[in-house]
């Protein structure tokens, strides 16, 4: 009886870890681009070309990651 209950804990723990990697690498690859767009922000006022360039990398790396 143990083991069934160690074997479906197993289970329900890799199905678990396997959910919260792939929102880790989700939440990873919005974070790249969440910086960009921040810096993009923060830097407006002083270099709206480089602002503009930072957008357009984020953009980019969006579109290639997803």
């Amino acid at each position: 009886m143990f083991s069934l209950f160690n074997r479906a804990q197993r289970a329900i723990a890799s199905s678990t870890q396997a959910a919260r990697h792939g929102a880790l690498a989700q939440n990873a690859v919005d974070g790249v681009a969440h910086q960009l767009l921040e810096r993009a922000e923060a830097g407006a006022g002083r270099d709206p070309l480089r602002a503009q360039e930072l957008r357009n990398a984020a953009r980019a790396y969006l579109s290639v990651v997803r």
